[in-house]
């Protein structure tokens, strides 16, 4: 095994799933909302194109990130850990790139995701 291949499975599977659906989550938000700032003038369906351009890399992301996971997490536990994620890319996202004004909502919507991390990840 090279050197790259040992440092990576010395990783943890929870955290090399969270890293790559981190990662993966960055690429879906910006092909799901980027194209509402950049892309206001052109058709619908070229937004459309690329926002799938950029979806491809969301999934080369995405699916080996829940192949990891699901080796020892089960379907919810990744399931919460993608939308706890989504949160955390979604807010900076929003607040920093499109310019919007941060919202009480977002901690309401923490504190209930934080209450599924509580109970979904509980022995």
């Amino acid at each position: 095994m090279t050197a790259w291949i040992q440092s990576v499975s010395s990783i943890p599977v929870w955290m090399q799933t969270a890293l790559l659906l981190t990662a993966s989550n960055v690429f879906m938000t910006f092909a799901w909302y980027g194209h509402l700032k950049n892309m206001q003038t052109k058709a619908w369906y070229v937004a459309a194109l690329v926002s799938w351009g950029i979806a491809l890399f969301e999934y080369l992301l995405q699916v080996p990130a829940n192949r990891i996971g699901a080796t020892t997490l089960s379907l919810a536990q990744l399931k919460i850990m993608q939308e706890v994620i989504t949160l955390l890319v979604f807010v900076p996202f929003v607040v920093l790139y499109m310019k919007q004004p941060l919202k009480l909502d977002y901690l309401w919507a923490a504190l209930c995701m934080l209450g599924a991390v509580y109970f979904i990840f509980r022995n």
